[in-house]
């Protein structure tokens, strides 16, 4: 159903108003900051709402609705709180807000994937005076700063006893960000208008179309055809073409994103979603057998895989972001094509005539669907027959995931401590897979509660070799980043975030 909604706008703008018009690749869900960590819905409300902590484009923490901090004790952080800032209605910014916040992120209804894990770690917020905060922790957490770079700050007069449906509605979406609601049209596009209140620099935009165009022909037309500003998500089928155009620039960089293959570790018994060659279920879950996931590793060619789809290779978590890892760490990560290591590992296991897996994936964020098709010829040889399930965009999330199946999927891989927690570890919402491991688990625990950062590093270099060599996460790559700019605009930073700023684009002179 499409919703809409017109706030009034209490100031004309002029005729010559500078508008950005931007297309995007992947469907906003929900306004809502705090209701689905899923990248094209933070892509947009990040605009709206601000955190306590921002990061720049290699994720290192930057000061937002908090100036500064520091750690009074090994479990104790003080904040101080950015003075004279205003939320959209003109009610001042407070401590009070903060300490909402933090305790309706767990409580948001329905909430397919929480915000939850970046909170965990604290045990006590404690309000000093309303511009002061100290955050109390049950263990050492030197990465607090960057957790709380993901947890959009809400106001409590304009959100207690709302859902959801009230920031889609309009009536809860007050921020304190650089731009506010002017109407959202669910899975069509988000219109949004200049906060001239905004605590930090103007921005160069009076409004902002944030056009949601899901398909890539589409989207790539929407752009020769002068019709937005801005694409994301650009087709390698689409790259050469748009290269070629002289009014238009390319960006394209290694991004943040991880794009991986995860087999289902819920199932004890049969599985509807693996089967032998005749279409039976199989007595047991296969995916439980280290074998055969190692067997789903080694059949795949990563090199021919990583020139077929012009992408930068990557560990499982990718590029130098805080707890970032390097080429020499990658390099731990290789593992040449085996196709007869596979099928001996399969029969060993007892399946000499192979598997049949459906695997699951969506469009809801760009290369997946290629990495899934790429990965289903190449296991092919082997016996592993994958039959691809493509599933809509705006169900992915909640239908998929719901199936216990194996999926082709992504994750922003920013920084390693969030990805690996909140994905891979034993019994958290958002690990859909249900892996499990004491040892990794254990590994997370001590480099969490490490201060020193090249130790801490050291030890999620270790976590990771666990989860790959186990089977975990099966050929991760990070995924390429790549935007189109019109020649009307200018000033598009080559970072690694898949986020795009726009107070970083401008009209070009």
């Amino acid at each position: 159903m499409i919703r809409a909604i017109a706030l009034a706008l209490s100031l004309a703008l002029p005729a010559a108003a500078q508008t950005l018009t931007m297309g995007v690749g992947a469907a906003v869900t929900s306004i809502d900051p705090h209701f689905h960590n899923l990248g094209p819905n933070n892509a947009l409300t990040m605009h709206i709402f601000d955190r306590l902590v921002e990061r720049d484009g290699r994720a290192r923490p930057q000061p937002g609705l908090a100036t500064a901090w520091r750690a009074v004790d090994d479990t104790t952080w003080e904040f101080a709180l950015r003075p004279g800032v205003t939320w959209h209605d003109g009610r001042p910014f407070t401590a009070d807000d903060v300490v909402f916040t933090f305790a309706r992120v767990p409580n948001v209804a329905n909430s397919p994937g929480s915000f939850m894990g970046f909170l965990r770690p604290i045990t006590r917020v404690e309000v000093i005076n309303p511009l002061l905060l100290r955050i109390h922790t049950a263990a050492p957490h030197p990465l607090l700063p960057l957790d709380l770079a993901s947890v959009s700050i809400v106001a409590r007069h304009a959100a207690e006893g709302l859902g959801s449906e009230d920031f889609n509605q309009g009536r809860a979406a007050i921020g304190t960000g650089p731009y506010r609601l002017g109407a959202y049209r669910s899975g069509e596009r988000v219109e949004l208008i200049r906060n001239d209140a905004f605590w930090g620099e103007r921005e160069p935009w009076a409004r902002v179309d944030y056009r949601m165009i899901l398909n890539d022909a589409s989207r790539t037309a929407a752009m020769l055809a002068g019709d937005v500003d801005i694409i994301d998500q650009i087709p390698t089928s689409d790259l050469a073409r748009l290269k070629r155009d002289q009014r238009l620039v390319v960006t394209e960089i290694a991004s943040l994103r991880t794009v991986y293959m995860a087999p289902d570790h819920s199932r004890s018994g049969p599985s509807p979603w693996v089967t032998d060659n005749q279409g039976t279920p199989l007595p047991q879950n296969p995916f439980r057998d280290a074998r055969v996931r190692r067997a789903l590793r080694i059949a795949v060619d990563r090199e021919a895989m990583l020139n077929l789809l012009e992408g930068p290779d990557g560990g499982v978590v990718g590029c130098d972001t805080p707890i970032g890892f390097s080429d020499p760490y990658r390099a731990n990560l290789d593992c040449p094509q085996d196709i007869e290591g596979a099928k001996a590992l399969l029969a060993e296991a007892g399946y000499p005539d192979g598997i049949d897996i459906e695997l699951f994936t969506s469009d809801v964020s760009p290369g997946m669907i290629q990495f899934a098709e790429v990965y289903q010829a190449q296991v092919a040889p082997a016996g592993i027959r994958v039959s691809l399930n493509l599933a809509p965009a705006d169900g992915y999330w909640s239908d998929v995931w719901l199936k216990e199946a194996a999926v082709m999927t992504s994750w922003d891989s920013r920084p390693a401590d969030q990805f690996l927690n909140e994905i891979f570890r034993t019994g958290v919402p958002n690990n859909e897979t249900f892996y499990a491991n004491a040892d990794f688990d254990a590994l997370l625990d001590k480099a969490r509660s490490t201060i020193d950062v090249a130790a801490a590093r050291d030890l999620y270099v270790e976590a990771q070799q666990i989860i790959f060599n186990d089977g975990g996460v099966v050929i991760p790559f990070l995924k390429n980043g790549r935007r189109v700019l019109s020649g009307n605009v200018t000033g598009l930073p080559n970072n690694r975030e898949e986020f795009i700023r726009w107070h970083l684009v401008d009209l070009a002179q």
